[in-house]
C-alpha cells in the first residue's frame, strides 16, 4: 500500500514466546524487567529505541526470541527480548521498510517501497538473495491460513474476497465508510478483519461474506489490525495514538493502551499472545502485557 498520507491542519498522527517486556535502565539503555504494573488507563509501556522515522513494521522471530522492526529510514533492526539490546541493523533498502516476516527456519524477508523484497541471513547480517524488483500495488492485502483465499482492497470502499490462486473474485465486502487501509484473517480463516480511515474495525463471517461486528472507540484512522495466536482478540492501531484490544467473540473493546506520542501503524502478537508489540509514527517500539489486560 501507499505512505498514509498526512492530514493538513492537524498533527497527522495518523509473531515471541517470552514472559517479560522491555524497558528502560538507566542511561536510557533498554533492559528486560519483570512485567510492569499496569493502571487502567493510561498504560505506559517500555519502548525500544533506534529508528530514525517512523516504524512501519514489527515481526516476532518464531522462538519468540528476536524482534525486527522496520521503519521509514529504510533499516531492518533486530533486537534481543532476552536484553532489550539491538542486535544489529541490517541496511540494503532505500526506501521505507513496509513489511516483515520470518520463516519458520529463521529467515527474515522485509519488503520496502524500493520495489525489492530481500531475504536476510540473520547469523551473519546479510542479504542472502534480493527478489527482482515488482510494482507496489496501492492496496491492502491479506492471505487466509490455508493459502486458499486472499482479500484486496484497492482505493475504494470495498473489499474483494478472491481465489488466492487465480485472482478470481468471488465476493465483495461492503460496509464502510472510507478507504480500507489494513487487513487480516483470523487463525482459522473464518473471520476477516478489516481497518479503515473511517476510524471503524470491521469483522466479516469469510464464509457468507456478511458483516459480523462493526468495533467503533477509535477516533483517527485505523492504519493495523492483527489477531491474537488464539483468535479470541484482535488488536488495532490507530492515528489518535491508541492501540485497542477488542474481544472477536462479542464486538466489545477491553482496553484502549495509549502510550505512543503519536500515530500508530503497526501491531504484532507474540506467538503465545501474551505480548504485544507496537510501532510507530514517534519512532519506537512499545510492548504491552496483553496477559494482565486481559485479566483487569
Amino acid at each position: 500500500m501507499s505512505p498514509v498520507p498526512e492530514k493538513s491542519g492537524t498533527d497527522a498522527q495518523a509473531s515471541t514466546r517470552g514472559n517479560g517486556v522491555v524497558s528502560h535502565s538507566k542511561g536510557d539503555s533498554p533492559s528486560l524487567t519483570n512485567r510492569p504494573r499496569l493502571e487502567s488507563d493510561p498504560i505506559v509501556p517500555p519502548v525500544l529505541r533506534g529508528h530514525a522515522g517512523t516504524v512501519h513494521a514489527i515481526a516476532f522471530s518464531p522462538d519468540g526470541r528476536t524482534l525486527a522492526s522496520g521503519g521509514r529510514d529504510g533499516t531492518v533492526r533486530l533486537w534481543d527480548l532476552a536484553t532489550g539490546v539491538g542486535l544489529m541493523t541490517l541496511l540494503g533498502h532505500s526506501g521505507w521498510v513496509v513489511s516483515l516476516a520470518f520463516d519458520d527456519d529463521g529467515t527474515l524477508a522485509s519488503g520496502s517501497y524500493d520495489g525489492t523484497v530481500r531475504l536476510w541471513d540473520l547469523a551473519t547480517g546479510t542479504e542472502r538473495s534480493v527478489l527482482p524488483k515488482h510494482d507496489l500495488a496501492d492496496r491492502a492485502v491479506a492471505y487466509a491460513p490455508d493459502g486458499i483465499l486472499m482479500a484486496t482492497a484497492d482505493a475504494g470502499t470495498t473489499v474483494t474476497l478472491r481465489d488466492a490462486g487465480t485472482g478470481l473474485e468471488l465476493t465483495t465486502l461492503e460496509g464502510h465508510k472510507s478507504e480500507v487501509w489494513s487487513m487480516v484473517f483470523s487463525p482459522d480463516g473464518s473471520v476477516l478483519a478489516t481497518g479503515s480511515f473511517d476510524t471503524t474495525v470491521r469483522l466479516w463471517d469469510v464464509a457468507t461474506g456478511k458483516p459480523r461486528e462493526t468495533l467503533k472507540g477509535h477516533t483517527g484512522w485505523v492504519l493495523a489490525v492483527a489477531f491474537s495466536p488464539d483468535g479470541e482478540t484482535l488488536a488495532s492501531a490507530s492515528d489518535d495514538k491508541a492501540v485497542k484490544l477488542w474481544d472477536v467473540a462479542s464486538g466489545q473493546e477491553l482496553a484502549s493502551l495509549r502510550g505512543h506520542s503519536d500515530a500508530v501503524h503497526c501491531v504484532a502478537f507474540s506467538p503465545d499472545g501474551r505480548a504485544l508489540a507496537s510501532g510507530g509514527k514517534d519512532d519506537v517500539v512499545r510492548f504491552w502485557d496483553v496477559e494482565r489486560v486481559r485479566r483487569a
